[in-house]
């Protein structure tokens, strides 16, 4: 899930080597942190939120597939 994630958001912004994400396990779901340049965010997260929206709406049905929850936090 880490790779899909990883291949969303460097096709999204302009400089997809500064793109990093960490992971980290809460009790029964997966959180995945988002950072990417700062002149990138406008683009991960889209006009309204409707981007960054539709990233965690696909992330979650990869993770329900796999019988796992997940969440997509974007950090700056």
């Amino acid at each position: 899930m880490k790779d899909l994630l990883l291949y969303i958001a460097q096709n999204l912004v302009d400089n997809p080597d500064e793109v990093q994400i960490t992971e980290r396990e809460e009790e029964d779901e997966i959180v995945f942190q988002l950072k990417v340049a700062p002149s990138d965010m406008g683009k991960v997260i889209g006009r309204y939120g409707k981007i960054a929206k539709e990233i965690r709406i696909l992330m979650r049905s990869v993770a329900q597939r796999q019988g796992k929850r997940v969440s997509v936090d974007i950090v700056d």
